[in-house]
């Protein structure tokens, strides 16, 4: 598979890393109007350096376009004649919507909406992918891409706003989740790194026990709780705080936001 990526910031270069450490591509090909910030690529024999976009998308199979916003528009204009019909056009670009892309390439293209989140760096993102309809028939292709950096899931492009909610901001919401927990740590008596590393260990492993068993959570919550324990007094304390109900809240502000910003 021979893969451009066309601006190759850090969510660029994430996907990258992810497609050479699987060995997923055969040669891939990297853009930036400055390459120096890309010279750590150089040591991999399937990686090309260009400030060249047009040079990219006329060598590759799959095109994902990584660029600003503000940008896609003309890069599209630029490549648009270069774009072939049996290429799987990508774009990870929040907020610019499939039928954009068509009214200035046409929809006879493959073409994808993919949303990945910045765990990418370390392979494991949650993607959620949408295709126009002549690309649901590469879906399975763009699974196999960004199951390179975690995990990939096809959804509507309607819901895409809310995933970016869920899964890109999500990851803020998770990390302060787990500052709360590293400062009640700290208050119970553990230094801020001890407190750090028992809070991150402890969410990653709540994670892992609900993806390997593949059990509700509240299944989980289950076998931690003991008639008249603590668990289920600190549980019910939150709980009277609001813990649930504030979460519930927040995404749902996050989510009117996110709508408010697509409307602008």
């Amino acid at each position: 598979m021979k893969v451009a990526i066309i601006g190759a910031g850090s969510l660029g270069q994430s996907i990258a890393k992810g497609l050479l450490s699987k060995k997923v591509v055969t040669s891939l090909y990297l853009t930036k109007r400055n390459t120096s910030s890309l010279e750590s690529f150089k040591r991999y024999k399937e990686v090309t350096l260009t400030s060249d976009n047009a040079f990219a998308v006329d060598n590759a199979d799959v095109v994902i376009f990584a660029v600003q916003p503000k940008h896609l528009s003309k890069i599209l204009e630029d490549v648009k004649y270069l774009l072939r019909k049996d290429q799987l056009i990508i774009s990870v670009i929040t907020g610019f919507s499939i039928a954009k892309i068509e009214n200035i390439i046409g929809a006879k293209h493959y073409i994808i909406r993919a949303m990945p989140n910045t765990a990418a760096s370390v392979r494991q993102s949650m993607t959620c992918l949408s295709p126009n309809e002549k690309g649901k028939e590469k879906v399975e292709l763009a699974k196999t891409i960004f199951n390179s950096l975690g995990v990939s899931m096809e959804i509507p492009e309607e819901q895409l706003q809310a995933a970016t909610v869920i899964c890109a901001s999500g990851i803020a919401f998770w990390m302060r989740l787990i500052r709360a927990t590293t400062q009640g740590a700290i208050q119970l008596g553990f230094e801020a790194h001890e407190a750090h590393e028992l809070a991150m260990q402890t969410c990653f492993g709540a994670a892992t026990l609900l993806k390997k068993s593949g059990r509700h959570p509240e299944e989980e919550i289950d076998r931690v709780t003991t008639p008249s324990g603590c668990t289920i007094e600190g549980l019910n304390e939150m709980e009277h705080q609001g813990l649930s109900s504030s979460l519930i809240k927040g995404i749902n502000a996050s989510f009117e936001k996110i709508n408010q910003i697509k409307t602008k």
